[in-house]
């Protein structure tokens, strides 16, 4: 059963992002198409996998995280505009069989992420 999963991870508490709000959109199609909206997990997961078995298929896809707003819900103090405010990741599925994890390791100043497993 193939799936498209995330896990944000607080790297400035090193903790998981519990609360993240979490979009997903179809990106192939102008405008992109909302297909998912979650909120991470204790262990700053989507829960249910955001896209699963026939709903993953080919194509572009963007996940956006809203790391401000998750990081003011903590009580943090961030300029206004802040540094980091919404990560967009762009991304491609091309082999829908498959797998996709995007992780997002994020702090009020940097954030990364790569395929995962």
């Amino acid at each position: 059963m193939s799936k498209l999963t995330t896990h944000v991870l607080d790297v400035a508490a090193g903790i998981p992002a519990a609360g993240m709000r979490v979009e997903l959109h179809d990106a192939g199609v102008n405008p992109p198409r909302l297909l998912a909206e979650r909120r991470t997990n204790e262990q700053g997961r989507c829960d249910p996998p955001l896209l699963e078995r026939e709903a993953l298929r080919t194509g572009r896809y963007r996940l956006t995280f809203h790391a401000a707003e998750y990081f003011r819900s903590r009580g943090l103090q961030l300029p206004e505009p802040p540094f980091v405010d919404v990560v967009v990741i762009a991304f491609g599925v091309a082999s829908p069989e498959q797998d996709y994890h995007v992780p997002l390791l994020v702090s009020p100043w940097s954030y990364s992420t790569y395929r995962g497993s």
